[in-house]
């Protein structure tokens, strides 16, 4: 959480840089670090996995290499604040975590409800953008069904790169990397200010998990985390819409 999942909180967050080059770049993600306050336990949900229900899979604790009792989480939720004028009261969640329902990244900004919203019991809309696996862009929201009725569903506006792009080659993550390297192009990578500015988040918290031994809540390998990390996600405001869940285009051969 502390490198990719903040580098990604940082690029959602910060200004339009004033060039693409890589001293502006950074500058912008530096203002947004040093607007987080560091992180309280009160903040976050810490978790760790159990055997699966079939007991197929083991447990975080029945691994061999891992000692008795140990409280190491597996999961982590988290809530950032960056306090500046337009991000004023609008929590950034992160989650992630091992052992899951699900292996994917994304990011996720759910709009707020419209007010005197004449359909009342609508989910509410949601830009995602899918960075693993399958990359994606689509947006979330309500349709009414078509024909007389005046029911509503949920679907999507979807641009799935492998349907779009179908002959372009996308690049691993350290392919493209690899290359920012041999051409110098220091964009994606950490400034020695901006590690000390990320590091201030979260080692007060960090210090306090293992000096006080805190001790995770348990979740079952193949579950969705900790069921406090729902409530948690629910009280800061999000609202998770049941009964839909996006199925990525099918390719067609040629």
């Amino acid at each position: 959480m502390q490198n990719h999942l903040l580098q990604v909180l940082t690029i959602i967050a910060m200004e339009r840089p004033v060039s693409l080059e890589a001293e502006d770049i950074r500058n912008e993600k530096v203002k947004v670090l040093r607007a987080i306050k560091p992180l309280k336990l009160e903040d976050t949900v810490l978790g760790q996995y159990t055997a699966s229900a079939d007991k197929k899979e083991p447990g975080y604790l029945d691994d061999p290499t891992v000692p008795h009792g140990s409280v190491t989480p597996t999961y982590a939720a988290a809530v950032f604040r960056v306090n500046n004028a337009r991000w004023e009261g609008v929590p950034f969640i992160l989650k992630c975590g091992k052992a899951l329902d699900e292996s994917k990244v994304d990011i996720r900004i759910q709009f707020n409800n419209v007010p005197g919203n004449i359909y009342p019991n609508t989910v509410r809309n949601e830009l995602v953008i899918r960075l693993q696996p399958k990359e994606a862009v689509y947006m979330k929201f309500e349709n009414k069904e078509p024909g007389l009725s005046t029911e509503t569903h949920t679907t999507e506006l979807d641009l799935s790169y492998e349907k779009r792009y179908q002959n372009a080659k996308i690049p691993d993550a350290y392919e493209s990397l690899i290359l920012a390297c041999l051409k110098g192009d220091k964009s994606n990578f950490v400034r020695d200010d901006e590690l000390e500015a990320a590091w201030k988040i979260f080692t007060p918290l960090l210090h306090k998990i293992e000096g006080e031994k805190i001790q995770p809540d348990l979740y079952q390998y193949g579950s969705r985390g900790p069921a406090r990390a729902s409530e948690f996600v629910k009280n800061l405001g999000f609202v998770r819409g049941d009964g839909y869940k996006w199925a990525p285009h099918n390719t067609p051969k040629m």
